[in-house]
């Protein structure tokens, strides 16, 4: 076991863990983290991997000969080949001199490996005042019920054929939140169901797939959508219909949870907010 439990539980301010992403507290052990070690070198998915479902291989490894783990800090880099490459240095410790020890760290990988693109993510508690970066959030589906939303709001393949045709442009002038993405796995037939809203027989706005998994430790977990809506169309409660139909959706298929990241202060983080979603923890992601 290379990981020392002892020394790293007290520097998990937040549940988050490398090239997995946020994970339930109850899934953070020193069992997930031994698990991304031995799946640095296999390019194979972890079975509770949430970017399974899109198939191929795993981008992101984790540089295991590269870890620091030590009393009062942790450094985890990871490495990505996609595009111009990226290094990231996940930063535990309670320390603010970890951030500056990650950014040493991860010029140095990215120089080593020839990518462009170095990274510092360091996680931070729920407690941290005047945060940005990004919030992790925790619905649980076992604690009241969710109801079905009124409104306009279906799934994709519900809707008759010339209202369905207008998700393309619609998916087009969203491929900043990842749309264009979804259509073309709506497309493929490789997702779960989509939620669509529409307004005058045209969507302008979508949540999903919709689909559950096992986590770490066997919980059911509504894995995470993309989301959006047209600008020029927000400001009219179709926001949160979608995002209320997609959690109705997740507790009636028998999910235990969801976990969310939003973008500090972002409409996204101020919806969540509002509907009494369990902050977790924050984390800030910046260049070495």
């Amino acid at each position: 076991m290379f990981f020392r439990w002892d020394w790293l539980r007290p520097q998990l301010t937040a549940p988050i863990v490398p090239t997995l992403g946020p994970v339930h507290p109850d899934a953070l052990t020193v069992d997930t983290f031994e698990d991304i070690l031995r799946a640095a070198d296999t390019g194979d998915f972890l079975p509770y991997d949430k970017d399974r479902r899109w198939g191929g291989e795993k981008h992101e490894k984790v540089l295991r000969g590269d870890v620091v783990h030590q009393p009062e800090r942790t450094l985890v880099p990871t490495l990505t080949r996609r595009g111009r490459g990226n290094v990231k240095v996940f930063a535990y410790g309670l320390l603010d001199s970890v951030v500056d020890e990650a950014a040493e760290l991860a010029s140095k990988l990215a120089a080593a490996h020839d990518v462009v693109n170095a990274r510092v993510v360091r996680p931070l508690g729920p407690e941290t005042a005047h945060p940005h970066g990004t919030r992790i959030q925790l619905k649980d589906f076992t604690t009241a019920p969710c109801p079905a939303p009124d409104g306009p709001v279906r799934p994709f393949t519900t809707w008759p054929i010339d209202v369905q045709d207008t998700f393309a442009p619609f998916a087009e002038a969203m491929a900043g939140d990842g749309l264009t993405f979804l259509h073309t796995q709506m497309q493929a037939g490789q997702c779960g169901p989509v939620l669509t809203a529409t307004v005058d027989d045209r969507i302008v706005g979508a949540i999903g797939p919709m689909e559950i998994q096992p986590d770490a430790i066997g919980r059911s977990q509504l894995l995470p959508q993309y989301f959006a809506v047209l600008p020029e169309t927000r400001g009219h409660g179709l926001g949160r219909a979608l995002w209320r139909a997609a959690m109705h959706w997740g507790q009636s298929h028998g999910a235990a949870y969801q976990l969310l990241q939003t973008e500090v202060g972002g409409a996204s983080d101020r919806l969540c907010q509002a509907e009494g979603l369990t902050s977790l923890g924050f984390t800030h992601n910046t260049p070495a």
